[in-house]
């Protein structure tokens, strides 16, 4: 943590500003963890200035929090097995069961997170560019310096963000349509109806199956209906769920314990891609609804 002083003056401008830095990080990075580590640098980074030269704190530190992020963005990208494992604790899973006025509040933090996801698609830059622009209103001449490009490229970087986000957002009446096609996987699944599964499949889906040993990708809607026998397996017993807002299924052992997660990515009526998570020491990891926490 910040060995801040409050008897401190720059202890107390850094103090004011923590919040909306932790904000600024956690959307960067998607790790509460993370976020803090970035926060932690930039009050080294500011106990090292002569703040007597820094006009602009706020400014300034964002701009020190933006770099920080961006060298993590990037070396994640370097390294893309590397940054799974610790932010599995802020995934947020809750039982689907046809969702009453009362769970809405629960919806909707699931929702803001599910925002994460769909930054995970964007490049560093565009990241960047997005978040700092869009969420907390910094200026394209800042990001543009943070980014090493001019303004106009850091204008460029953020609309092509803003049409990913928005290509992935989900539209009114569509939450219904996508929890349809799960829920018709889940189902051909407890059959094992093949040609159901080839149908709700889209051609060129992606399965991503993290396990103890490590990450397996599986390509292609025929050999995930024909060899995924994890996913299936674990879909036959499942319950439909969202995950970080978006749909998605949990299981569990007899005894009670996890035994995955399934989220999923529906684009036009089909199942473009497959997450889920078996790991016995993740699924430990993560605040997971019990079988029947649902309502009867």
């Amino acid at each position: 943590m910040y060995e801040t002083s409050p008897t401190n003056p720059m202890a107390e401008a850094f103090e004011s500003q923590r919040g909306r830095l932790l904000a600024v990080a956690h959307r960067m990075l998607g790790s509460h963890a993370d976020a803090e580590d970035a926060v932690q640098e930039a009050w080294l980074r500011l106990a090292r200035q002569d703040t007597a030269a820094i006009g602009n704190l706020a400014g300034w530190l964002t701009t020190v929090v933006g770099r920080i992020s961006l060298d993590v963005l990037r070396s994640r990208q370097a390294r893309p097995e590397a940054p799974y494992d610790h932010r599995l604790p802020e995934l947020v899973v809750t039982l689907d069961d046809g969702p009453a006025p009362e769970d809405d509040a629960v919806l909707a933090d699931s929702v803001g997170l599910a925002l994460l996801v769909v930054l995970d698609s964007l490049g560093p830059n565009e990241r960047l560019a997005f978040v700092l622009h869009d969420l907390f209103a910094v200026p394209f001449d800042e990001i543009g310096g943070i980014l090493g490009k001019s303004t106009a490229a850091a204008k460029m970087l953020a609309s092509r963000a803003r049409k990913k986000v928005r290509a992935t957002e989900r539209p009114t009446g569509a939450d219904r349509d996508r929890r349809e096609v799960v829920q018709a996987f889940l189902a051909a699944a407890r059959r094992g109806d093949f040609q159901e599964l080839l149908r709700v499949l889209d051609p060129d889906v992606r399965m991503t199956i993290d396990t103890p040993a490590g990450t397996v990708v599986t390509l292609g809607a025929t050999k995930i209906a024909a060899g995924a026998q994890l996913a299936a397996g674990a879909a036959a017993r499942g319950h439909a769920a969202f995950v970080n807002g978006l749909p998605g299924a949990i299981s569990w052992h007899e005894d009670g314990t996890p035994l995955s997660v399934l989220a999923f990515t529906v684009r036009e009526g089909r199942i473009t891609g497959i997450t889920a998570v078996v790991d016995p020491a993740k699924l430990a990891l993560m605040d997971l609804p019990a079988p029947g926490a649902g309502r009867s």
